[in-house]
């Protein structure tokens, strides 16, 4: 926030009037006792300082202006020239800006342009701050103006929330079982319209910003809704926390769980349906923390499976690769990654190109994430006896063709996996490790034996996600040789026929990124890896020999991006290993 400049500060430190009413005074706009009147007068009404300066005609809204302008050396602005449609969105909570009368013309970098008449007002600066995790630099407005603007603006955010929530937007609840009475009348309970209203915009909201994931997170004195966008989790919202017990409660009634259990775990998931023909599936999870129960919501959107395979980021040659792989009647393909890194969207955009009526399809996961007909889908139930291993062998009697494994984590699932890709069947799985000649020795270190890798495992394919540089805002950066050879470009890419790109920020992204692309590392298990395999090689001796058979790796896939101005050398370095 800009600081009150110290001249302000020489008479009037000790008096207990606001910053705005010192500068006022010291401007000659204002009488030391008709200020103190007037502070006095707005703390009986309940009001500000502000409003009731205004609203008595002491000072009138133009000369405030002009005033604070001068005293805060800042721009000043005609807020009723700004067109409403082109200001950006999702920048600062609505509730915000209502209770600060404030407005966000533009962000730059990291930082935002806001509209206030009141420049001095450190606590707006301080929750702007903290609510956008960005600077403030203060653009001075009319009051008048600026509390109408603001009114109308906040007036139709609100009237198209109302409009949303009346019309088809709703919990689809249909197909889940009912609940027993006593849970009825609990949910009964939580039928709260504020809540329910501030859930559903924190779903409309994260939908619309590509967010991944909602966290709901208790402290003690505070509560605060965080997105994962991009990857990167940015804070929202920061609703009272004594909405956190009802919050939570609705949450857990819509998604079918015990609302009266708060002291274990739990797992559950929901539907929401924002028009017609779009259902959008959410999986909810729940942790007992010391203050409270915190909620992750994990947004399952089963168009993501059907974007193509062009639009996940591989290359001609990679793409080429799967391709022909997934195209074989049988065989083992591999997809590795850490959490998070679009494994799943992966499997189910290859699922996607195989689902055809004369395929039989099924898929054993924890659970099923994206939902696609024509695909026969199961969720594990350890407490059940329903565990991976005990999917694929009832697989293995309903004459499938494709088989999807969620992870193979045990011995026990790997071997049954392998069995059913060595006798006619495509089989597709996940596991955990670091890039593609990796996943081969994990396997050795679970106890598979050599040859039985080497004769089922037709491609491995490792990625991460990293950050798409924004189109609109992205900069030229220059970038020293030194740098580009140490993360790992050789010299004869340096011709200068390329240029580096690094991230701005502008209105229309986050912090200068925009989406997310895929870098993968493509290997195809030709007859010379599986000679390695079968004489117990190393990971090191794969990836060599996946290096000469032209299988670029992780680093080197992300540093083609940053050749193509796709993302930012810092995040390629970032996000994979050398």
């Amino acid at each position: 926030m800009t600081a009150v400049p110290s001249a302000l500060n020489k008479d009037t430190a000790t008096i207990a009037l606001p910053g705005l009413g010192r500068a006022l005074i010291l401007a000659g706009k204002l009488g030391q006792e008709s200020a103190e009147a007037i502070y006095r007068k707005a703390a009986i009404k309940r009001t500000s300082f502000i409003a009731e300066l205004t609203g008595s005609g002491a000072v009138s809204p133009y000369d405030l202006a002009h005033t604070m302008s001068v005293a805060f050396s800042a721009p000043l602005i005609d807020i009723d020239a700004i067109d409403p449609q082109r200001l950006p969105k999702d920048l600062l909570d609505i509730k915000i800006c209502q209770d600060y009368r404030v407005v966000v013309l533009s962000r730059r970098n990291n930082r935002l342009s806001v509209a206030t008449a009141d420049p001095s007002d450190q606590a707006a600066a301080e929750k702007i701050k903290f609510a956008s995790q960005m600077g403030v630099d203060w653009i001075i407005a009319e009051y008048d103006k600026l509390l109408k603007f603001v009114d109308i603006n906040s007036k139709s955010a609100s009237e198209t929330m109302d409009n949303i929530i009346g019309g088809d937007f709703e919990f689809d609840e249909t197909s889940a079982e009912p609940i027993n009475e006593e849970e009825d009348d609990k949910a009964s309970d939580v039928d709260d319209a504020p809540v329910v209203k501030f859930l559903q915009k924190m779903l409309l909201d994260a939908i619309g910003m590509r967010a991944s994931d909602l966290h709901f997170e208790p402290y003690e004195h505070n509560y605060r809704v965080r997105f994962r966008i991009d990857g990167e989790l940015r804070e929202i919202a920061s609703p009272p926390i004594s909405i956190k017990d009802k919050l939570a409660s609705r949450i857990k009634v819509i998604s079918r769980m015990d609302i009266s259990e708060k002291r274990i775990p739990q797992d559950g998931r929901m539907k929401l349906k924002v028009s017609a023909d779009r259902v959008i599936d959410f999986r909810v999870s729940t942790l007992p923390t010391l203050f409270g129960e915190k909620i992750v919501i994990r947004i399952l959107d089963p168009s993501s499976a059907r974007l193509g395979i062009e639009a996940l980021g591989y290359e001609p040659e990679e793409k080429e690769r799967l391709l022909k792989a997934i195209a074989r009647p049988y065989g083992m393909i591999l997809v590795t990654g850490p959490t998070g890194s679009g494994k799943t969207v992966s499997l189910y955009t290859c699922l996607n190109l195989l689902n055809k009526p004369g395929v039989n399809i099924a898929t054993a996961e924890d659970p099923s994430e994206i939902n696609l007909p024509g695909v026969n889908q199961v969720n594990v139930n350890d407490k059940a006896g329903l565990t991976f291993a005990a999917a694929l062998k009832s697989f293995l009697r309903q004459d499938p063709d494709i088989i999807m494994v969620g992870e193979i984590r045990d011995l026990e699932t790997a071997d049954i996996s392998i069995k059913a890709a060595q006798t006619g069947h495509l089989v597709l799985s996940t596991l955990h490790t670091n890039d593609a000649p990796a996943t081969l020795t994990r396997m050795r270190n679970m106890g598979i034996a050599p040859f039985n890798i080497a004769s089922s495992v037709i491609l491995i394919t490792a990625q991460r996600l990293a950050r798409r540089l924004c189109p609109s805002c992205k900069a030229p950066a220059d970038v020293p040789t030194e740098t580009l050879l140490e993360a790992g470009y050789d010299s004869s890419e340096l011709d200068g026929t390329w240029q580096t790109y690094r991230p701005v920020g502008c209105s229309a992204c986050n912090n200068g990124y925009k989406g997310r692309v895929g870098i993968y590392q493509v290997m195809p298990i030709t007859e010379e890896i599986q000679r390695i395999i079968l004489r117990d090689g190393s990971a090191l001796e794969i990836a060599q020999q996946s290096k000469l058979e032209g299988v670029r790796s992780l680093r080197q896939s992300g540093l083609h991006k940053v050749k193509m101005g796709m993302t930012s050398l810092e995040e390629v370095v970032a996000c994979t290993n050398e």
